[in-house]
């Protein structure tokens, strides 16, 4: 692998808009107060949701009042700039991600702040909701670093970013506090001179011909890389 060394020609990056992306499973709309709040508060509630909330920098919330602050501050909000995730083929929002800790000086961005529903967990739908934010990253805004951080002890965390083609760069030892407890952050890239390769990838496993009648792969993301 080649890293980019040459930065005599390096610009700063332009901000991520707020902008829809349109997938072929997932479209990823600014989020909206509104427009999405319900969706999102069914979501991101019932017994699976525990184990996101565990980790989370805020929540959970008992009930749909309680998470009203929360959404009208993240739709204010330039960084983190967060979406909502909608499920293309009932239209119902399913999740949400952000852009976060942009720096377009550098070209580096996070994603962050994942929350996939039970409705799209494990599913086309948010394989692909990565997909459309790496490919803004990198093919649309020219930025260098594409990352992704979670606490050391989050297990799911860290084999989603595996799967999805991030690299494991090592632990922040008691990096932060969060709600009361330490957290190890355990970091994770995809570089600019990395994505191609993981582009192809990405685009191979949501080809329609990858997945049977039933909805099933028929390889993995990791198999094509």
């Amino acid at each position: 692998m080649q890293i980019k060394s040459d930065l005599a020609r390096w610009t700063a990056r332009e901000r991520p808009p707020r902008k829809v992306h349109e997938g072929r499973y997932a479209r990823l709309e600014p989020l909206d107060a509104k427009k999405h709040g319900d969706e999102l508060y069914v979501a991101s509630s019932g017994p699976e949701a525990e184990r996101f909330w565990r980790y989370a920098a805020e929540g959970p919330y008992p009930d749909r009042a309680s998470f009203e602050p929360w959404l009208k501050a993240s739709e204010a909000s330039p960084d983190p700039l967060m979406f909502a995730i909608i499920d293309r083929a009932t239209g119902r929002v399913g999740g949400r991600q952000t852009f976060l800790r942009i720096t377009p000086d550098h070209g580096v961005i996070e994603v962050g702040y994942i929350l996939f529903g039970t409705e799209i967990a494990r599913t086309r739908v948010a394989t692909e909701a990565i997909y459309l934010f790496a490919t803004h990253v990198f093919d649309e805004l020219g930025y260098r670093r594409f990352e992704w951080k979670c606490d050391n002890a989050n297990d799911a965390s860290k084999i989603a970013a595996e799967r999805f083609g991030f690299t494991f760069e090592g632990v922040f030892r008691q990096h932060m506090v969060r709600k009361g407890v330490n957290r190890d952050t355990a970091w994770y890239s995809i570089l600019d001179s990395e994505w191609p390769q993981r582009k192809a990838a990405f685009e191979a496993w949501l080809a329609p011909s990858n997945f049977d009648n039933d909805g099933r792969q028929k390889k993995s993301l990791a198999a094509f890389r």
